[in-house]
């Protein structure tokens, strides 16, 4: 499984680059903040909402701690979707 360091995206974000970020945490969770551009599709959602995620381009999934956005990202695979990564530490270890 690729990884990204929460690090590595904020440095990304600030040179102002465009990244498709997925968060599947839940409604509540959100609610206290996401990361910059990040789409929220919670992950019981994601069999329904697949053709919101692009296929074959780099896609960074977020949660919490870095659980259920590595089980998203193996949901994802064997869906056939290529440059997947998780954000190691998840939402706990973004420093905003």
């Amino acid at each position: 499984m690729d990884t990204i360091l929460p690090s590595e995206i904020k440095q990304r974000l600030s040179r102002g680059e465009k990244l498709t970020i997925i968060d599947v945490r839940e409604d509540e969770e959100v609610a206290a903040g996401m990361l910059p551009g990040a789409i929220h599709i919670p992950l019981a959602l994601l069999p329904d909402r697949l053709s919101e995620i692009p296929q074959a381009e780099e896609v960074i999934l977020v949660c919490r701690s870095g659980n259920r956005s590595s089980r998203a990202l193996g949901y994802l695979e064997a869906q056939g979707y290529k440059g997947l990564k998780n954000m190691t530490g998840g939402m706990l270890e973004w420093e905003d």
